[in-house]
């Protein structure tokens, strides 16, 4: 973040103000925990502040700080348009692109506050007052420490903005395993477990609660999986009829992509689900090494993200999206066998 936002930042904040802040439709930890992280430091300035996500989010999020004062827009549309239209300022967290908020969109593009977008993720689109935009960094949660610090607000960090903003790291990063986790990264961590952030309690909530149902999904996903070795990739794909059989519940599904990633030799692994009631096939993808997992599902599944985890969809149905899938891979046999 350059001198020149800063001080348009201090200047836009140096008086009360009606601030909403938005995080991406189907908001993960890093999303929620930036949001709920700057909503604390913001209120404790004295602003007006509300967070309103476009829809529902995992249960496994909701113990966290500041939770119970989220404005969910699918169930609260009336309230969240007139805090949107009294608003002065919008912050969006965690996505560079308005279309990422669903239904959302067309209030958020209506509305005449200024914006400031704080985004790690490539290609931003340019509809912000002031643009904090940094793909290196390891998560949104780490960037909004660093906007508080710009501000001078380190000191204001309370353990309840800490634990938010560690939560959003941890499950940015893969419990800090991927490669944009930095030293700096690590030493955000730090001082947030010197601010209050409690890692082993927060790792708990996050990994270590599940329902039966959740586990047997897991097994169904496990035994779906398919294995390509010639094509150093794994996909595992999940359909409504078998979500619906183990009480599919939103989140039960995170992290099940990653179990690809720890065969042997396995470079590239997705897990395609079944949404009927969008009528797509959602697609999460993962790498490790140099294969782009975004450029992939930017090119070929309306989708985006990071080098190494990323987004997509299909409008084509399981057996189609499966088929086309196929046929792409076969076209990138050498850039997953270098």
């Amino acid at each position: 973040m350059n001198s020149a936002d800063i001080t348009t930042v201090k200047s836009i904040l140096s008086q009360p103000q009606k601030i909403v802040i938005v995080p991406h439709k189907n908001p993960d930890g890093d999303a929620m925990g930036s949001c709920l992280a700057l909503y604390g430091f913001l209120k404790g300035m004295g602003h007006m502040v509300h967070v309103i996500a476009p829809n529902d989010y995992p249960k496994f999020l909701k113990w966290m700080p500041c939770n119970e004062t989220v404005i969910n827009f699918e169930w609260e549309a009336q309230r969240a348009q007139r805090l949107l239209d009294e608003s002065s300022v919008i912050f969006t967290l965690d996505f560079n692109d308005l279309s990422r908020v669903g239904q959302m969109e067309s209030a958020l593009r209506a509305a005449k506050a200024d914006f400031i977008m704080i985004d790690h993720h490539q290609q931003p689109s340019d509809y912000a007052r002031v643009t904090y935009s940094d793909v290196s960094m390891s998560s949104t949660c780490e960037m909004v420490y660093n906007f508080i610090d710009f501000l001078g607000g380190a000191e204001q960090v309370t353990k309840e903005i800490a634990t938010n903003l560690y939560t959003g790291i941890m499950t940015d990063t893969g419990s800090f395993k991927y490669r944009s986790t930095s030293s700096k990264t690590h030493r955000v961590v730090a001082e947030l477990i010197d601010k209050g952030a409690e890692n082993m309690e927060i790792h708990r909530q996050v990994f270590d609660t599940n329902s039966p149902s959740r586990l047997h999904l897991l097994g169904v996903a496990l035994s779906n999986m398919v294995i390509l070795p010639e094509y150093r990739t794994a996909y595992i794909t999940l359909t409504q009829e078998e979500l619906d059989a183990h009480d599919f519940k939103k989140g039960d599904t995170e992290g099940f992509v990653n179990y690809g990633l720890t065969l042997e030799d396995i470079v590239f692994a997705l897990i395609f689900i079944e949404n009927k009631e969008e009528g797509i096939i959602k697609i999460s993808l993962r790498s490790v090494g140099d294969f782009s997992v975004n450029e992939f599902a930017r090119k070929h599944f309306q989708g985006g993200g990071h080098d190494n985890a990323a987004g997509g969809k299909s409008d084509l149905s399981m057996e189609e999206t499966i088929d086309q899938f196929n046929t792409i891979l076969k076209t990138y046999k050498s850039r997953l066998n270098p």
